[in-house]
């Protein structure tokens, strides 16, 4: 490692910068901001007093970091991007406190994005070029436009569309997937002039005893559902009505489903993370569950989850 680099037309008040960490022309870094090792802050970057840069970060030309913001590990701001600290600004009147904006290890904020205070990007979240966030982003999560609304999951295979079978009578199967014990289900299906029927049985098409179901609908579009796993309660997810995309994810590996069949039926074991979004308006989505309610069961923070995955002996 080498000590930093500082420009000479840089102003760098702080004695908190990392080995390794360059620092270019005419940035400017308060006395109280802490900077992380091996970061590259470019042209014109101006960096607070309350504000904490962990390692491997790049800040592009034109960004400014305001009291009360915490940059993780390896996180990327591209030119331009914008962040605020006080949700109702006046000249000259200051809160108590400014409001703390996060952003989790490996995320990126395209240019000219606005990301407001009080939030958190989650880790390897992409915010696309020009976005305005309000609200916080979860991990690994594509969000794009103003308001910010989620448009897909990074490193997310996509299953794609299931094609409905040709035959009129289709043959069930169980189809393997990228994501550890994650299936999807073709259900027998019988359409003809008198309409269509889809079917399926407990303990032979569903692969457990059913104990719970309930039902998802009248979603906004722009909501996600899920984000969580579960510690031992199975599900099996059908779209009844209209579409619904679905990420399940096993701590290392990822894929997208989109339900859109009636007939169509997707089974998360336990300890797999779930999401549901982009329904369409006229989604109605029938969650089959192997246990009864219990709150304890779930995991909700995705950090958490990734250790149990790492660690299966943990509690």
């Amino acid at each position: 490692m080498t000590k930093p680099f500082i420009h000479p037309n840089a102003l760098c008040e702080s004695g908190q910068v990392g080995e390794g960490t360059r620092i270019w022309a005419f940035a400017h870094v308060l006395p109280g901001a802490r900077i992380g090792r091996d970061c590259n802050v470019c042209d014109h970057v101006f960096v607070e007093n309350d504000v904490i840069v962990g390692d491997r970060v790049t800040l592009k030309c034109g960004v400014q970091l305001w009291d009360g913001l915490r940059l993780e590990d390896d996180v990327f701001i591209g030119p331009n991007a914008t962040f605020t600290n006080d949700i109702f600004p006046r000249s000259k009147e200051y809160p108590e406190a400014f409001g703390q904006t996060v952003v989790r290890k490996g995320a990126s904020i395209g240019a000219n994005a606005t990301i407001l205070p009080g939030i958190t990007i989650g880790a390897r979240a992409m915010v696309g070029a020009g976005a305005v966030v309000t609200r916080s982003v979860p991990p690994n999560a594509v969000v794009v436009g103003n308001p910010a609304k989620i448009v897909g999951y990074v490193d997310t295979a996509d299953h794609g569309r299931a094609e409905a079978p040709v035959a009129p009578v289709a043959v069930e199967a169980v189809h393997q997937t990228s994501v550890r014990d994650v299936t999807l289900h073709h259900l027998k299906n019988v359409a003809d002039m008198r309409g269509s029927l889809s079917v399926g049985e407990f303990g032979r098409d569903i692969p457990f005893d059913v104990k719970r179901y309930f039902l998802v609908y009248d979603v906004p579009s722009v909501e996600i559902r899920g984000e969580h796993a579960h510690r031992s309660c199975k599900q099996f997810l059908i779209a009844v009505k209209g579409s619904v995309h679905v990420v399940a994810d096993d701590g290392a590996s990822r894929e997208q489903f989109l339900l859109d069949k009636p007939w169509l039926g997707l089974y998360l074991p336990p300890m797999t993370w779930g999401i549901q979004y982009r329904y369409s308006p006229d989604a109605v989505l029938l969650v089959l569950a192997s246990q009864h309610y219990d709150s304890a069961d779930y995991i909700r923070d995705y950090d958490e989850f990734l250790g149990m995955t790492r660690d299966p002996l943990k509690p």
